[in-house]
C-alpha cells in the first residue's frame, strides 16, 4: 500500500483518521500502531514478524543499555544491537548480491535465496539502531512503554520511504502530543501537495523515463530526454512521498524533519547533498562520520571517512554494484570539492556552478538507474556522442515537443519561485478570498490526482526498492 494508491485515499486514510481522533488519548498510540501494521502487512504480510522481532530487539536493547549505562554491560548490549539489525538488514538486503559475487569470481554455483525484499527494512533499520546508540549516548531516555516505541518503529506515514526519524526528533510527542485543528489543516494542505507532486508530475514524467529507457537504439536527443526524466521523476517521487509523510505526520500531531530543500538550485555538489535526502545524510552524518574522526584527525583521515561513508551510502541504496560505484562516483566529487574545486566554483557565475552541480548530478542518475553497469555506461556513451549515435530521432523529437510545457513544470517546480509567487498573491488578497483561492487549489489539486489515478494504471514508487 503506498499513499498515492485508491485504497489507501479512499478506504485505509479516512478509516484512521476517524478511529484515531474518536479514541481516548491513552489508547491513540496503540490505534496507530495497529493501523501502522495494518498498513505494513497489506503489502508484507509475513515481513511484518521481522518488523516486530526489530522493534522488540530495540526495545530490549535500550532498557538494557540505560539499566547498565556507563558500564561494559551497556557497551556490549548496543553491540548487541547493532550485529542484529545489521545482521538482518545484511542478510535480507545483500545475501544473493554476495552469492552472486561470490559465484562469479570463483566460477561456482551456489544456488541463490531469492528472498523478497521486506519494504521499508533500510528505513526502520536504521531508526531502530540511531535509537540504542543515542540511549548508549544518553541523548534520549528509553521508552518503557512496548506499545509507544512500536508507535515509532512502525509508524506508518514514514515506516517506508522516511524522513528517516530520530526518536529524541519525537520523543516527546509520542508521549504527550496535541492535534489540533490548525497542524490538521497544515498536515493536510501538505499532504495535497506532496500527492500532486507524486501523481500529475513524477508519474507523468515518468513514462518519458519508461519508454526512452526501454528502446535498444537511442539518439543522443533521446538519451539525454530520457535521464532528465529520469531526474525529475525521482526527485517528485521521492519528495512528493516525503511531503506526504510530513503532511500525515502533522495530522497525528508529530513534527517530522524536512528531507528535501530544492535541491536542483544547489551550485555544488556538496550544497546538492546538503539538500536532497536530508534525513539520510544527517544519519550517516551523526552515526558514521563523526564517529570515525569526521574532519578531526587531518585531511587523509577526513578524505577516508568520506570515502567510508559514501560507499556505505551506495550500498544502502541497492545490493548491487551500480550502487556502490554511484556512491564512489559522488566520494570523488566531494573530495575534489574539498581539496580544490568548491574554491574554483566560488569564483565563477551562478549559472555555471548550477549548470556544473546539475551535469554531475545528471551522471551520477545514470548509474543510479541501471542496474547493469555496462547498460549504464553504453547510455553514458550516447549520452556524449559517441558509439555512432545520432543527434537526434524522430520518437525522441516526438516527446520533446509533447511534453515541453510539462517539463516547464518541472524545472519551475524544482524551485522555491511558485512558492513565492504563490505566497505574494495570497499576501496581496484580502480574507476570506485568500483561504478560498487556496482551497479551491488544492481542491482541483486532489480532484485531478484522484482522475489520474482512477484513468491510469502506471503508479511506481521508485524507492520501495530501497
Amino acid at each position: 500500500m503506498v499513499f498515492s494508491s485508491l485504497i489507501f485515499l479512499v478506504y485505509f486514510l479516512p478509516l484512521i483518521l476517524t478511529l484515531y481522533f474518536v479514541a481516548p488519548r491513552k489508547v491513540k498510540n496503540g490505534v496507530l500502531f495497529l493501523a501502522s501494521l495494518v498498513f505494513y502487512a497489506w503489502g508484507e504480510p509475513v515481513y511484518v514478524v521481522l518488523m516486530l522481532f526489530s522493534t522488540l530487539v530495540d526495545y530490549v536493547h535500550g532498557r538494557l543499555i540505560n539499566r547498565f549505562w556507563r558500564t561494559r554491560k551497556a557497551k556490549l548490549a548496543l553491540l548487541s544491537s547493532v550485529v542484529i539489525n545489521l545482521g538482518l538488514l545484511g542478510f535480507f538486503k545483500y545475501s544473493d548480491f554476495v552469492i552472486q559475487t561470490v559465484n562469479q569470481i570463483f566460477r561456482v554455483q551456489i544456488p541463490l535465496l531469492n528472498l523478497p525484499l521486506p519494504i521499508g527494512i533500510s528505513f526502520y533499520t536504521f531508526q531502530t539502531m540511531s535509537y540504542t546508540i543515542d540511549v548508549y549516548r544518553g541523548i534520549t531516555k528509553p521508552q518503557k512503554n512496548i506499545i509507544t516505541f512500536g508507535t515509532y518503529v512502525a509508524l506508518f506515514p514514514q515506516l517506508i520511504a522516511g524522513p528517516i526519524v530520530r526518536y529524541s526528533t519525537i520523543a516527546d510527542e509520542l508521549d504527550g502530543r496535541k492535534e489540533t485543528l490548525d497542524s490538521f489543516g497544515e498536515g493536510m494542505q501538505r499532504f495535497v501537495l506532496g500527492l500532486g507532486k507524486k501523481v500529475l508530475l513524477a508519474n507523468n514524467i515518468g513514462l518519458v523515463w519508461s519508454e526512452l529507457s526501454s528502446q535498444s537504439e537511442l539518439s543522443v536527443l533521446g538519451a539525454w530526454l530520457g535521464i532528465l526524466a529520469f531526474g525529475f521523476q525521482i526527485y517528485f517521487d521521492f519528495s512528493g512521498y516525503s511531503d506526504m509523510a510530513i503532511g500525515l505526520g502533522k495530522i497525528f500531531g508529530f513534527h517530522f524533519p524536512e528531507n528535501f530543500n530544492y535541491p536542483y538550485i544547489s551550485k555544488s555538489v556538496t550544497e546538492f547533498w546538503r539538500r536532497w535526502h536530508i534525513s539520510l545524510g544527517t544519519w550517516f552524518r551523526e552515526y558514521v562520520y563523526i564517529p570515525l574522526g569526521g574532519n578531526r584527525k587531518g585531511l587523509k583521515r577526513q578524505l577516508f571517512n568520506i570515502f567510508i561513508v559514501w560507499l556505505c551510502t551506495g550500498i544502502w541504496h541497492g545490493a548491487s554494484w551500480n550502487f556502490a560505484v554511484w556512491g564512489i562516483y559522488y566520494c570523488i566529487l566531494l573530495i575534489l570539492e574539498k581539496t580544490f574545486l568548491l574554491k574554483l566554483l566560488k569564483k565563477l557565475p551562478h549559472i555555471i556552478q548550477r549548470f556544473y552541480t546539475f551535469l554531475a548530478v545528471l551522471v551520477g542518475w545514470v548509474i543510479f538507474a541501471f542496474d547493469s553497469l555496462p547498460e549504464g555506461l553504453r547510455y553514458l556513451t550516447v549520452m556524449f556522442g559517441a558509439g555512432g549515435a545520432p543527434a537526434s530521432d524522430q520518437r525522441a523529437v516526438y516527446l520533446l515537443l509533447g511534453n515541453l510545457i510539462l517539463f516547464v513544470i518541472l524545472i519551475l517546480a524544482s524551485t522555491p519561485k511558485p512558492s513565492q509567487w504563490i505566497s505574494k498573491l495570497l499576501s496581496k488578497t484580502k480574507e476570506p478570498a485568500a483561504g478560498v483561492l487556496s482551497l479551491l487549489f488544492l481542491a482541483s489539486v486532489t480532484v485531478l490526482c484522484f482522475a489520474y489515478l482512477v484513468d491510469s494504471s502506471y503508479n511506481p514508487f521508485l524507492y520501495f526498492r530501497f
